[in-house]
């Protein structure tokens, strides 16, 4: 990272940002171009192994790309704000950012798919305890980024 002032490395600190976010984009290389996509998230950590989780349709542009190439990047932000000047050079913004990469999987094991609906849905309620009927499961892909490189950042 250029701006070390800038870096946050305290493990605590970079989850509350993960907790304080909506969207995880995930970027897919798609031959000669990438795709990014916004998708909603679950977080977990396990020591020092961290995991996003995710669901969608189970055909698509991103499961055909996790199917050829497993890598892939994401980013998340939050906090945005402006601050203005006089001069347009002057502008500049605060925010909190996290980025990285890792290798995508779908998630086949029924615990797991469990883990990570319940994750996807903590980030987005806030609530732990759901139901998921057979239906809903059977239906839902769920697959996972396991992080390998991240970065977190915050300007103030």
């Amino acid at each position: 990272m250029r701006r070390k002032d800038r870096e946050i490395t305290d493990p605590a600190k970079i989850r509350a940002i993960i907790s304080a976010c909506s969207c995880c984009r995930l970027g897919f290389a798609d031959g000669e171009s990438v795709y990014i996509v916004p998708l909603s998230f679950g977080y977990c950590e396990d020591g020092e192994k961290r995991t996003f989780y995710f669901h969608s349709a189970g055909e698509g542009r991103k499961i055909e790309l996790i199917s050829k190439n497993p890598c892939a990047g994401f980013e998340l932000d939050t906090n945005y704000k402006l601050n203005e000047s006089t001069k347009a050079c002057g502008y500049s913004a605060r925010f909190q950012s996290v980025v990285g990469s890792g290798n995508v999987s779908f998630v086949e094991d029924t615990n797991e798919k469990r883990k990570a609906l319940l994750a996807i849905m903590y980030q987005n309620t806030g609530k732990e305890e759901w139901e998921f009927s057979e239906e809903m499961f059977d239906a839902v892909c769920t697959f996972k980024l396991e992080v390998s490189e991240m970065s977190c950042k915050e300007h103030s």
